[in-house]
């Protein structure tokens, strides 16, 4: 599996204590790398990071991203062959009210982990982990390409339209020639799965309300996402590091969409629905301001051509598997007494089998 190249190597993850990043710790560890983590808070109360017992499984530093000396130091210590950076301000409502905060973290942050590897004597390559919201979003029908115009109307968006173009102009500047630390970077949307506890968040507030006997409040029902698995993006960004290892590495320099398949977009009521599929007897209500119909702005949808023809990478779950893997990890940690971890590696388990046999070449 991603041609063993995780196996007793140092890996840093930027954001190991948030969703993203918890999962991709998690799922470093089953292949036998070393990691360690490098984050400021842990984000939510209950945290996907403690559930699975990662601070006694890892290394972990506190130490905000936007500080280069904090980040220089861990790196120094640690010595990681490769940096996935996960570590951002990733809600677009926390970014309209704190616009400085978001631009600082998800830029200036950006350009520290770059200048830390270009300093560093053991860093070999880095992931770059930015968002679907980097491209401009004219919401037109089809999906964004890697060399449509980047942009973004609110400063999350804004922020990684920018930090694409600081990672692109640093790479071209400070990482040529053979010797030079690898790099790319990873752009992909919202995803769901268990141990998500975000506000503001369709997922994560639904299982809150039922889990405490509540109906969740669905303010715009019609509104079509491509509902995407946080392991689809994850095994996309482990097979691009793994590539960036690889000493006839192809993809330094590049930038990889890593989405859903077309069949995964499906209304807010359509995941309800699906969802209380596995929770029997949940319902949820309708904000009456929004109502049933109209159209949703924002539709943005990934175009994936170049992930699938250069590293033969492709999403592996289908809309129902895809609610199925969140829902039961959910039911799991509300209704039984199991341990979190164990589920957490089942599930990745489970992902790889199913990867395995249509023969995606990061899970042979």
């Amino acid at each position: 599996m991603f041609d063993h190249r995780y196996r007793g190597t140092s890996v840093l993850v930027t954001g190991h204590t948030g969703f993203k990043g918890s999962w991709l710790s998690q799922w470093l560890l089953d292949l036998s790398a070393r990691v360690t983590g490098f984050s400021l808070y842990i984000p939510s109360q209950p945290s996907n990071y403690e559930v699975l017992n990662l601070q006694n499984r890892m290394e972990s530093v506190e130490g905000d991203i936007r500080n280069y000396r904090d980040l220089l130091q861990v790196v120094e210590n640690t010595k990681p062959d490769i940096i996935f950076h996960l570590a951002a301000q990733p809600i677009v409502s926390a970014s309209i009210s704190e616009p400085l905060s978001t631009f600082e973290t998800n830029i200036v942050g950006s350009a520290n982990v770059l200048q830390v590897a270009r300093m560093s004597d053991s860093v070999k390559a880095v992931v770059m982990v930015t968002s679907d919201k980097c491209y401009d979003n004219v919401e037109w029908e089809f999906g964004y390409r890697e060399t449509d115009r980047l942009g973004g109307k609110d400063p999350y968006s804004a922020s990684k339209g920018a930090a694409e173009l600081v990672i692109h102009s640093m790479i071209k500047t400070y990482f040529r020639g053979e010797s030079a630390t690898r790099i790319a970077t990873g752009r992909a949307g919202n995803v769901i799965g268990g141990g998500d506890w975000a506000l503001d968040r369709i997922v994560p507030d639904s299982i809150r309300a039922w889990s405490q006997g509540l109906e969740p409040t669905i303010r715009s029902p019609n509104a079509t996402r491509p509902w995407q698995h946080v392991l689809e993006p994850l095994s996309g960004y482990l097979w691009l590091g793994a590539q960036l290892l690889s000493q006839e590495c192809r993809v330094h320099g590049e930038s990889f969409n890593f989405g859903p398949n077309a069949k995964t977009i499906q209304s807010v009521k359509d995941l309800i629905k699906e969802m209380t599929r596995h929770w029997e007897g949940k319902s949820w209500k309708v904000k009456r301001s929004e109502g049933l119909t109209g159209k949703e702005a924002g539709l943005l949808k990934l175009c994936c051509d170049k992930a699938l023809a250069r590293l033969d990478w492709a999403p592996v779950l289908s809309f129902g598997q895809t609610v199925e893997y969140t829902s039961r990890w959910y039911k799991n940690f509300y209704d039984a007494n199991f341990c979190m971890a164990e589920v957490t590696e089942s599930q990745i388990h489970g992902y790889c089998d199913l990867a395995k046999e249509q023969k995606l070449r990061w899970a042979l």
